[in-house]
């Protein structure tokens, strides 16, 4: 297995030694596919010339996703259209742009944050090392962000003028909602104007947005959007949630140097992860952190004050006042908007069901990324949209397969995992062999700094 970094995904270097005998149920659903892919193929050339469709695929939204199927699907012959409200990143009402949230408000700066956060943790163990008198100095907000624009808007070009533009990709700065199975009405960003297109086929991949519970004082609230944008730097803060993207900014934060106390309504952070996982980044967090862990605790009301301080009420009757409060409490499906309606495309809540080949109820009509709540991940995405592309446009049978999906929580420390939690393992195998090894590794032993790393292979005894 080799990883192709251009097109950001990994290949098997030998097909013929990976080739699996099909059934019978899957080589028809093949043949089928192909047969469809063909037809596809051909109306490309009808569409073309303006005889039946305006496009071969229109996709709305430009995340990981959407900017992957509209790639693949132009490299195979068709004719896409990507709609993305905005070109280029920017605070409210978008904040993502084409790129999607992964780019624009997502894993690129938040990861860029990441590194900015652990500079004094690496300079407190140069005196370790024999490096005498470094200190931390004092972070600069402004230059940061100032420094993660111009990165942000650089990839954004990067996306629009080179990713898109030579895969014969058009881009259209506008929204898109349904209007039947085969049409898209757009709704131009610049102008206001509204166009209606038609289309052989649809994606829809206009990904996720963070949920907010509602409270009273919620308004004053900021979230993993906001975040990327503030003017300055907040001195302190309250991160209310326990998922990865809590930790996250917890972690970051107080890295920068912000006093920052975590609330989470349940025992323990980062449900459905493996327990020994949870338990060891809890303790490296007491043990290596500032920040303060409060468990059990579920805010019931923020008020601002006069001089623009926010007072956090909880539900047990304790209150703390802060510059920030960022709810990080999971995210909900961008469906507004859209008029799946008009279409008869199902909905599941804020969220799109599909099928294992991302298609909807509709057989026009597919999505892909967070929309469809299987594993909000970019690299999910992107196998998503890859998959899609290929067997609508490409005459493969690719369905997409979630079951053995790498992920990273970017704390510090990391987590990094693929593959079953051990009660998903016992759940699934029952007798399991667990391998654990915790331990200090060279780097955090020589400068005699106390900071573990937790190692666990999970394997079922049956096979081995």
């Amino acid at each position: 297995v080799v990883f192709d970094n251009q097109n950001c995904m990994f290949q098997r270097s030998s097909a013929a030694a990976f080739q699996v005998r099909p059934t019978a149920k899957t080589y028809l659903r093949a043949m089928n596919r192909v047969a469809s892919s063909a037809s596809a193929s051909s109306l490309s050339a009808e569409a073309s010339n303006g005889e039946s469709y305006d496009y071969d695929l229109v996709v709305i939204g430009g995340g990981s996703g959407g900017v992957r199927a509209s790639r693949i699907a132009a490299g195979h012959g068709a004719k896409v259209a990507l709609l993305e409200s905005k070109l280029k990143h920017g605070v409210s009402p978008y904040f993502a742009a084409i790129g999607g949230t992964c780019v624009n408000v997502g894993c690129v700066p938040k990861k860029l944050m990441v590194f900015a956060s652990r500079y004094p943790g690496e300079i407190g163990e140069m005196a370790g090392y024999g490096w005498e008198g470094a200190t931390p100095g004092e972070f600069n907000w402004d230059t940061f962000m100032a420094a993660k624009n111009e990165e942000i808007t650089r990839l954004n070009n990067v996306y629009s003028n080179v990713i898109l533009k030579n895969a014969g990709v058009e881009i259209i700065e506008a929204t898109g909602s349904l209007d039947g199975p085969n049409a898209v009405n757009m709704h131009i960003t610049e102008t206001g104007e509204t166009k209606k297109v038609t289309a052989k086929k649809i994606l829809i991949g206009v990904g996720g947005w963070p949920f907010k519970p509602s409270i009273p004082g919620i308004e004053h609230a900021i979230t993993s959007n906001e975040i990327f944008y503030l003017k300055e730097q907040p001195k302190s803060m309250v991160v209310v949630g326990g998922g990865f993207i809590a930790l996250e900014f917890a972690t970051i934060m107080d890295g920068l140097g912000t006093d920052v106390k975590l609330m989470y309504r349940g025992d323990l952070f980062l449900r459905g992860f493996d327990q020994d996982m949870r338990e060891h980044l809890k303790e490296e967090m007491t043990n290596n952190s500032n920040i303060d862990l409060q468990f059990n605790t579920d805010p019931k009301e923020i008020i601002k004050n006069d001089d623009g301080s926010l007072t956090v009420v909880t539900s047990n009757g304790d209150s703390v006042t802060v510059d920030a409060v960022m709810y990080a409490t999971g995210r909900k499906g961008k469906i507004e908007g859209l008029n799946l309606e008009s279409a008869g495309v199902e909905n599941s809540g804020s969220f799109i069901p599909v099928n294992e080949y991302s298609e909807t109820n509709v057989p026009s009509v597919y999505a892909v990324g967070d929309i469809t709540n299987r594993k909000a991940l970019t690299p999910v995405a992107l196998m998503e949209g890859h998959c899609m592309a290929d067997t609508v446009f490409g005459g493969m049978d690719r369905p997409s397969d979630h079951e053995y999906v790498a992920a990273t929580v970017f704390t510090t420390p990391e987590i990094g995992t693929v593959g079953y939690t051990e009660e998903q393992a016992a759940e699934k195998f029952g007798d399991l062999d667990v391998y654990k090894s915790r331990f200090r590794p060279m780097k955090h032993s020589f400068p005699k700094s106390e900071m573990y790393t937790l190692f666990k292979i999970i394997v079922d005894a049956a096979s081995d």
